[in-house]
């Protein structure tokens, strides 16, 4: 037995290539399935569907491998596998929300958008930097309009037609900008690592599915895994749920169960309960399994928060204090929409904080060794010397920095919005790796604390527009982003060796992804032109940060009086909260949940942690960790069994012209 998990501690070559290979694959099927298909998201999240129906289906066929051959070594053991997994992982979150969506139309929405009407050409495209942009009229036109007969052609033949002379300055110097970056993330991972990880001990909910296929597989165990009958049992929800739902997609005489209740009608537009006029409650089972394999503090903390930030705005009202939405001035946050919400700008700052000051002994002791101060530590648990990981992530700042200068910003607003970003970046992913959540957005974006704290003058001009496409482009919308994956993969290679080689292919499946992920999007839009493509919610979203930009440039409005209260606010109760979850170890509420109480992900997945809390409180309560160790099959099988449906309806969706989809989008 000591001799067989020796060998699982060792990944070889060929599952680091699988991996990256499949990742390839993934990036480009995904713009198809999910731009023009419509159907479930191959992506999506940071459990993605494809990358975890593909995980599923080769542990299952390893495992029956080795019954039909035993004796003979696993074509992959389970500690393998797990690599391939965050290798697909990795690779679909670039494939589509996380960079590719809106990059190309990042890159032409301030040309093929510019009018009389809106004076773009005498603002934006007045500063706009030269070569970041296509500058062929045509070649931005046939991206909205498609190729003429490219509907007709095959895939490689629209690979051909497109004017790849007009895209390749751009793509080199925003491709350059996404890899430096990438990089900074990659080095903060490995630098941080040790500290959350060994020091801290931070839970990680998403992966415990994984881990315990993993584990059956390498001990022998898979058949009697999935014999489990708690595993069966919850199983059999999702399959049951999916199936008759997805037949009433496909045939609509067929009845449907519906996950969606509309509880908004219920509640007053005015008084105590007016925050919860819109309210929804969506039911997904994996979200459900995902939140009884979370802390309990956690998972409380989560629906506590949501359901106390409805109330705020009941509260509010009840008191006289009717805020205009016009205090928050100009704003690029996803779902930034009510002055209340800033509170997560001050909340934000203050966590931050909060997480340095634990990690202050180890950031101390790494830069000490960087500087050649102390001798390294004998015992090395990051991917290689964090040394190398400490001038790697200075090299990359430094290089941002560089090329935001070169292309016309400021040197002090090119330091701030960088560092606000990745800022923002570390503490998400602390939330959704800690707390589970497969499913995370942003409620205000980096630029929008800037200004809060800063005033709009930091982002003027060229200052605006570069700092604007930027975040567009990899820090607003966080429902795939590569940092918390990073430390997803971190946490799985520990004790596995060789540890450079497990780097440099992730490093290389994060490039090998970013050159398919971008062929495959530009070769769908050029084929169909976003027109036809239902891209109305890129569209708007990236014509928005264009005209946000406009006005700060020609009508810049400063940020009301209500807006630096609430983020004062926010980082008083999140001071609060940070003291006492530190202090006192019977403290039952955990301050990650106030970060996500704005969060457009907790609208929908509030329900879902509140029974996935509930359940798991009664299994404590009355049966123990023994009862525990019984009934998380049964979550696991919810978490199985979704995607699974998922895995199998999308394979429908490649033959029929849309799909039923199973998780959100």
């Amino acid at each position: 037995m000591v001799e067989r998990n020796n060998a699982t501690t060792v990944i070889r070559l060929r599952g680091i290539v699988v991996g990256a290979l499949l990742a390839v694959g993934i990036c480009l099927l995904t713009p198809f399935n999910n731009i023009y298909q419509q159907a479930t998201p191959l992506g999506g999240g940071h459990f993605p569907l494809a990358p975890f129906f593909i995980f599923l289906v080769l542990t299952i066929l390893t495992a029956i491998a080795a019954k039909i051959f035993p004796g003979r070594s696993l074509i992959f053991s389970g500690s393998e596998l797990l690599i391939v997994w965050i290798e697909m992982v990795i690779g679909s979150g670039i494939a589509y929300t996380g960079m590719a969506r809106t990059l190309l139309l990042n890159l032409t929405t301030p040309i093929h958008y510019a009018t009389d009407s809106n004076h773009w050409q005498e603002s934006i495209l007045s500063v706009l930097p030269q070569g970041i942009t296509p500058t062929d009229p045509q070649a931005i036109e046939m991206l909205y309009t498609g190729i003429p007969g490219g509907r007709s052609m095959n895939w490689l033949e629209v690979a051909s037609k497109i004017p790849w002379s007009a895209w390749l300055t751009p793509l080199l110097i925003w491709g350059s900008f996404i890899l430096l970056a990438y990089g900074f993330m990659l080095f903060l991972i490995n630098i941080l690592s040790r500290q959350w990880i060994h020091n801290e001990r931070i839970t990680f909910p998403l992966l415990r599915v994984p881990q315990l296929l993993s584990q059956s597989l390498d001990e022998g165990k898979t058949g009697s895994f999935f014999a489990n009958r708690f595993l069966l049992g919850g199983l059999m929800i999702p399959v049951l749920l999916h199936l008759l739902n997805g037949l009433h997609f496909y045939y609509p005489s067929v009845p449907q169960l519906s996950t969606l209740i509309l509880a908004g009608p219920y509640f007053p537009k005015e008084g105590l309960f007016s925050g919860f006029h819109k309210l929804k409650i969506y039911i997904y089972p994996a979200f459900i399994g995902f939140a009884f394999l979370t802390s309990r503090q956690i998972s409380f903390s989560f629906w506590l928060f949501f359901i106390l930030g409805g109330f705020l705005y009941g509260i509010l009202g009840l008191l006289g204090y009717t805020i205009p939405a016009s205090e928050l001035g100009i704003t690029f946050g996803p779902t930034l929409a009510r002055p209340e919400e800033t509170q997560m700008i001050g909340a934000y700052g203050i966590f931050f904080v909060f997480i340095m000051w634990l990690a202050r002994a180890h950031l101390k002791q790494v830069v000490k060794e960087s500087l050649f101060l102390i001798k390294p530590t004998s015992a090395q648990t990051e991917w290689f010397d964090v040394r190398y990981s400490f001038w790697g992530a200075v090299f990359c700042f430094a290089a941002l920095l560089y090329w935001a200068v070169s292309l016309g910003m400021s040197l002090f607003s090119a330091a701030m919005f960088f560092s606000a970003a990745f800022m923002i970046m570390i503490v998400a992913t602390r939330i959704i790796c800690q707390g589970g959540l497969a499913y995370f957005t942003l409620t205000a974006a980096p630029m929008d604390g800037l200004i809060a704290l800063g005033g709009i003058k930091l982002f003027s001009g060229v200052n605006g527009l570069i700092a604007g496409m930027g975040q567009k482009v990899l820090f607003v919308d966080l429902r795939e982003s590569l940092m918390p994956s990073l430390l997803h993969a971190r946490n799985l290679s520990h004790g596995k060796r060789p540890g450079l080689l497990i780097f440099s292919g992730l490093f290389f499946t994060i490039l090998a992804s970013l050159v398919a992920s971008i062929l495959a999007m530009m070769t769908l839009y050029y084929r169909y032109g976003t027109r036809e493509l239902q891209m109305e919610w890129a569209n708007r979203t990236t014509v928005t940060v264009f005209e946000n930009v406009y006005r700060l440039t020609t009508a810049p409005v400063e940020t009301g009086s209500w807006i630096t209260l609430f983020a004062i606010a926010g980082a008083i109760v999140m001071l609060i909260l940070v003291i006492c979850y530190h202090r006192f170890y019977w403290w039952p509420i955990h301050p990650l949940g106030y970060l996500t109480a704005y969060s457009s992900a907790m609208r929908i997945l509030w329900v879902s942690f509140f029974i996935g809390w509930a359940c798991n409180a009664l299994c404590m309560r009355y049966g123990g960790v023994s009862l525990f160790k019984k009934v998380q099959f049964f979550f696991i099988g919810l978490i199985i069994g979704d995607f699974l449906m998922g895995g199998g309806w999308a394979i429908v969706g490649f033959f029929t012209d849309s799909g039923y989809q199973v998780l959100p989008d």
